[in-house]
């Protein structure tokens, strides 16, 4: 295994472990929220944005690697067709490739989203975090998302045994 690749491969347990930090969070605010709530009515009053956020951060930090590996849903109808003509291939080759160019608009669109936000000034209620940090954090992980795409089309139309090897 080229070591560009096995590189790529170990750095993709970052995201992982933000979205598990994230979700840790999530769960111990929540915990705590709902504590504080029925035993001392004083709810945890930025917990709704803080939800967001955290939410935000896990479905956001972990796209890359679910994009690349399959991880989502999929309807088979027309798997029989594919692989009776031996085009399986080639279908996920197109897949992986214009998914990932046509993430690119949703990359632009959440920049300048998060340019107006930035230029409004626009900030959370509570906790007063701007919001255009968050979508400077989406725009970047959506990026990164559509150049894996391409990257892993790329491997699987040149080099697919790259793909299946394992990690040493």
């Amino acid at each position: 295994m080229t070591p560009i690749i096995q590189l790529v491969r170990r750095a993709s347990a970052l995201p992982v472990i933000v979205a598990c930090i994230a979700l840790f969070i999530l769960m111990v605010m929540t915990f705590c929220d709902v504590i504080l709530r029925s035993v001392f009515n004083a709810p945890i009053e930025a917990a709704t944005e803080l939800t967001r956020i955290l939410m935000a951060v896990m479905v956001f930090s972990v796209l890359p690697i679910v994009s690349t590996t399959n991880g989502h849903i999929a309807v088979d109808l027309t798997d029989g067709f594919f692989s009776r003509f031996h085009l399986t291939r080639t279908r996920d080759v197109l897949i992986y490739v214009v998914s990932g160019i046509m993430l690119f608009w949703p990359v632009q669109r959440v920049w300048v989203l998060a340019e107006r936000a930035r230029d409004y000034g626009d900030v959370t209620e509570y906790l007063s975090i701007p919001t255009y940090m968050i979508g400077w954090f989406i725009a970047l992980s959506v990026a990164i998302t559509a150049l894996v795409m391409i990257a892993t089309g790329v491997l699987k139309a040149f080099a697919p045994n790259i793909l299946s090897e394992p990690l040493q």
